[in-house]
């Protein structure tokens, strides 16, 4: 398995324009947030815990695991967010079918929207195409680039930029 710093590394390779990474604040969140949603249907409540299970719990949970292992502190910050996700996914699964899909699918296609636009200006096709892992990294990608803007975890941010050069536009991408 890769370390934190060559999966970011990696990943950044294709997305050195600030306007593509800003676009990244946008549009993965959303993806990512379509995906919980459109996986929180079949849902089972286990009786033991009384908690919802569906296979947003799931794929949250393994995705969960695999981000603290490349870094607590990413993957504790992951955590919560995708525990917020899969509250807001689990109360639109309990909505009409109408409702859920409008959600899921429209917050999918527009994120996609979002990427490929940022993708035209960076002039690379995203990761995901030579890297199917990409589409677990990007959540990550964007926590770190959010946390290098702010002047938190320099010691990584250099080590990103050591595999894969420093952000070009960087003014774009900080605002």
């Amino acid at each position: 398995m890769k370390n934190l710093v060559e999966q970011l590394g990696q990943y950044g390779s294709y997305h050195r324009d600030g306007r593509n990474i800003l676009t990244h604040f946008w549009g993965v969140p959303m993806i990512l947030l379509a995906v919980v949603i459109l996986l929180s249907r079949p849902v089972w409540l286990m009786d033991a815990l009384s908690l919802p299970f569906s296979p947003a719990v799931v794929a949250a949970l393994l995705a969960t695991v695999y981000y603290v292992l490349l870094d607590m502190r990413y993957g504790m910050v992951l955590a919560l967010v995708l525990g917020a996700m899969l509250t807001l996914g689990a109360w639109l699964a309990q909505q009409s079918t109408t409702v859920w899909l409008s959600w899921g699918i429209g917050l999918f296609v527009v994120g996609w929207i979002i990427q490929f636009v940022g993708h035209h200006w960076e002039g690379r096709k995203p990761a995901f195409m030579d890297d199917m892992v990409g589409l677990l990294i990007g959540p990550l990608f964007v926590l770190a680039e959010m946390g290098f803007v702010l002047g938190w975890r320099k010691d990584v941010q250099h080590a990103v930029e050591q595999r894969c050069g420093p952000v070009r536009n960087p003014t774009q991408a900080a605002v």
